[in-house]
């Protein structure tokens, strides 16, 4: 692709998906860069997205599509950049495919990925009765037995978090607690029964978890689970390039969506540890305000 494109977008998620939409709008030529592979691929539905609650993810990406499909300025392209050189106004990006896209402002909005944890049964699972936010998955798991595999700080957190959907909550650290007397004790006061011993395996039928197995024998029943999970940012081209990252490894933003590379924005689940498909659309419509509005700014100046 010889021509300057206006902006090149890292991801076709809801955040990178947005961005499309407003940025085809706002009439400027875009790519939007998707493997394919979200990772929220491997739920059944999406939740809490306005109109769209209860939606497949699949079935979200497709309807998005279309849609912007009536805005010929924007293309998709089903690869993964795997480099990018250059400087605000003349990024050149390369793709596994070994093709090569030129823009003038990028747009990361590749997300998140999981780092698979070692507990015997916990993908086949995983999206269908294990999740990772109450927020998008607490409702459908109300008033249940739920079993929360977390350890340290977080846990205290979590309990009281998914207190608002059920009553009946377990904690399973998978190991030593990492907690101090204080927290213990403060889980004690709520009725909250903890298990320290190593998760050995989770039984399950056709995706629906039925128990949670120890190593020291104790069998935990539960309809539900609710874990930590391990997560790596989806791609590492935003510090290759010199972007500021969280511990978390998300990028650092302002409320545009602006990193401290000029040219360079962040948006989606890349850019926030608020892991929700409605948050990260917010954060691509505003990306794409912000670099559209840089695009107008430079084009004005450039006519005197």
């Amino acid at each position: 692709m010889e021509q300057m494109i206006d902006a090149a977008i890292i991801g076709g998620g809801p955040a990178g998906l947005s961005a499309a939409l407003v940025l085809g709008r706002a009439r400027k030529s875009v790519v939007v860069i998707d493997e394919g592979r979200p990772r929220n691929r491997v739920t059944r539905e999406t939740h809490g997205f306005l109109t769209r609650d209860g939606i497949s993810p699949g079935e979200f990406r497709r309807v998005a599509k279309e849609q912007i499909s009536a805005y010929p300025t924007v293309h998709f392209v089903e690869d993964a950049a795997v480099s990018i050189t250059g400087t605000d106004g003349h990024f050149q990006i390369t793709t596994t495919q070994g093709q090569i896209y030129q823009s003038k402002k990028l747009l990361f909005a590749a997300g998140m990925k999981d780092i698979p944890l070692d507990i015997n049964g916990l993908s086949e699972v995983y999206g269908k009765s294990a999740f990772v936010c109450p927020y998008c998955d607490g409702w459908e798991l109300r008033d249940q037995p739920l079993v929360l595999i977390v350890k340290g700080d977080r846990a205290l957190h979590s309990a009281k978090m998914l207190s608002g959907w059920t009553s009946q909550i377990t904690i399973c650290t998978d190991g030593p607690d990492e907690w101090t007397d204080e927290q213990r004790e403060e889980l004690k006061l709520h009725n909250v029964p903890t298990f320290s011993s190593p998760i050995l395996r989770i039984e399950s039928s056709d995706g629906m978890v039925k128990q949670i197995v120890l190593e020291d024998g104790t069998i935990v029943p539960c309809t539900g689970i609710f874990f930590a999970p391990k997560l790596a940012a989806g791609s590492d081209l935003p510090q290759t390039l010199g972007c500021k990252v969280t511990e978390a490894g998300t990028v650092v933003v302002d409320m545009f969506g602006k990193t401290n590379i000029p040219g360079i924005y962040g948006a989606g689940d890349a850019a926030t540890e608020l892991y929700q498909a409605i948050t990260a659309a917010s954060m691509g419509s505003l990306a794409a305000v912000g670099i559209n509005s840089e695009l107008l700014a430079e084009a004005w100046n450039r006519r005197v």
